[in-house]
C-alpha cells in the first residue's frame, strides 16, 4: 500500500524558502515551508497542539505542553516551549542530543482555508550543508506536512508503518525528489552555488530513501 496522494502535486503544494538568521553571534539557516490546509485556524491549532491529535499525524508526545515546560516527542526531538499565543504562534526549542535548534509554527486564515508557515532555524556546519543541504531538515518537514494533511482531510490517524515506510516506494520517493528539488531552488534563490546544491539535493534524497549516496569525485562533484 502506498498513501492516497499524487506525490508531484502535493509535494507542490509546499512553498518553501531558505532565509539567513543569527542566533548568540553566529549565522544560521531558516528552513520556512508553507502550505494552505483546508480547514479552520482552530481546527489546525487543535491538531498542533492536542497531545491525543499529534500522534495521528506525526509522532507520540509526552511532558508539560505549556511555555516553560518540556516536551518530547517518540524517538526524534525533545525541546522546551517557549511561545504559544492559541490560535496563532507556537515556538519551541528543538534538540536533538547536543544540538538545538528552533522551531516557530504561525497560522493565518486564509481565502482557502489557513495558511501553515513552518519555520526551522539551525546553525549549519558547513560540511552537512555540502553534502545534505536544505533537504536535511526540509525534507523531513514536507513528509510530516503529508501527515498532517491526511489527518485533517479525514480526522482519522495516519498509519505509522506506512507513513515512515513511504519513502521508500516508489511514489514516496518521486515525492521526496519532487521536494528535493524544490528545496535546491530556494537554496540557489538566495546565491547558493547550484552545483553544490544540486550534489546536496542528491545526498538529502539518498538519506530519506535509503538509496545508496552519491559518491563525490574528483571535482567534488557526484559520480
Amino acid at each position: 500500500m502506498t498513501l492516497p496522494i499524487d506525490p508531484v502535486i502535493t509535494a507542490g503544494l509546499v512553498t518553501r524558502e531558505i532565509r539567513a538568521g543569527e542566533r548568540a553571534g553566529a549565522p544560521t539557516r531558516i528552513a520556512v515551508a508553507r502550505r494552505e490546509y483546508p480547514t479552520d485556524v482552530a481546527d489546525l491549532w487543535d491538531a498542533l497542539t492536542d497531545p491525543q491529535r499529534i500522534p495521528r499525524w506525526f509522532l507520540p508526545v509526552t511532558g508539560d505542553l505549556r511555555v516553560g515546560g518540556r516536551y518530547a516527542l517518540a524517538g526524534n526531538a525533545s525541546g522546551v516551549v517557549e511561545r504559544c499565543e492559541a490560535p496563532r504562534l507556537l515556538a519551541l526549542t528543538w534538540e536533538m542530543g547536543p544540538q538545538v535548534s528552533w522551531l516557530e509554527v504561525e497560522l493565518a486564515p486564509s481565502a482557502g482555508g489557513t495558511t501553515f508557515e513552518l519555520r526551522h532555524e539551525a546553525h549549519v556546519d558547513p560540511q552537512m550543508w555540502a553534502r545534505y543541504g536544505p533537504g536535511a531538515v526540509g525534507l523531513g518537514w514536507d513528509l510530516a506536512l503529508v501527515g498532517l494533511g491526511l489527518h485533517l482531510e479525514t480526522g482519522a490517524a495516519v498509519d505509522a508503518d506506512e507513513g515512515a515506510g513511504y519513502p521508500l516506494t516508489p511514489e514516496g520517493t518521486t515525492f521526496v525528489r519532487t521536494a528535493a528539488r524544490a528545496w535546491t531552488a530556494a537554496a540557489i534563490a538566495t546565491g547558493e552555488d547550484p552545483q553544490t546544491m544540486a550534489a546536496a539535493s542528491e545526498g538529502a534524497v539518498a538519506f530519506y530513501t535509503g538509496a545508496p549516496e552519491p559518491q563525490a569525485g574528483t571535482d567534488g562533484q557526484p559520480e
